[in-house]
């Protein structure tokens, strides 16, 4: 009897281990739920209507709370702006980051770093596009400074990608690189003013054209027009 219950014990305990293994994952609790919900429909409100004409009476009638139960979770709408624009900008960072020291030649840190870019606008297109409007740079201080800190830092890595390319030889000195990164930026945030996902251009064809466009312009090669 003793040796059978040694036998069956494993078996038993196996059962118990893929039971739990199998287990759902655990649900949200309410504050994280109420919390997404604020900035999903806040998203909405400051693309629809600009963040300058949202209020937060706005974004406590869209989620079905009063005013003042938003403050259990953010407390003005700087808050909820850069709860908004913050993580997306801290993933290009992140991505650049591991771009530029990557053991790859400059052309496809090029290819990369604008992958990244505008492959940010796919997943998150309402985040990005309030990000890069224009009536951002109106907002209160906390929101510029916070974004400028980030801003400057993703910029220095574009500046840094550019220069290793012209130190190297694999980019023409075609200009300061400083001009160059914020050209290549320029272009690429011009997605938030036209981009539409599931809309006329896959973000994999923007992705190819303006890796072609940087890297070789629109003129045909001489040896194609002679």
């Amino acid at each position: 009897m003793r040796a059978e219950h040694k036998r069956s014990a494993p078996r038993q305990a196996a059962g118990d281990e893929a039971d739990v293994a199998w287990a759902p994952p655990p649900k949200p609790s309410k504050s994280s739920t109420r919390r997404d919900a604020i900035l999903r429909h806040a998203t909405a409100l400051f693309d629809q209507r600009g963040y300058s004409n949202t209020s937060l009476d706005d974004i406590a009638q869209a989620v079905g709370v009063t005013r003042e139960a938003l403050y259990y979770y953010y407390r003005n709408r700087s808050e909820i702006l850069l709860a908004i624009i913050r993580p997306q900008s801290m993933a290009l960072i992140d991505g650049l980051e591991r771009i530029v020291a990557a053991d790859v030649a400059s052309p496809e840190k090029l290819h990369r770093a604008i992958d990244n870019h505008l492959r940010s606008f796919d997943r998150y297109c309402l985040e990005m596009t309030i990000g890069l409007r224009d009536g951002l740079m109106d907002v209160s201080d906390p929101v510029r400074k916070a974004m400028r800190r980030i801003w400057k830092k993703y910029e220095a890595l574009w500046i840094r990608l550019v220069e290793d390319g012209q130190r190297n030889g694999e980019f023409d000195r075609i200009g300061d690189p400083k001009m160059i990164a914020f050209g290549i930026l320029g272009m690429c945030n011009w997605l938030a003013r036209w981009y539409n996902p599931g809309k006329q251009f896959s973000i994999d064809e923007i992705i190819t054209t303006y890796t072609q466009l940087i890297g070789r312009g629109v003129l045909a090669n001489r040896s194609d027009r002679e």
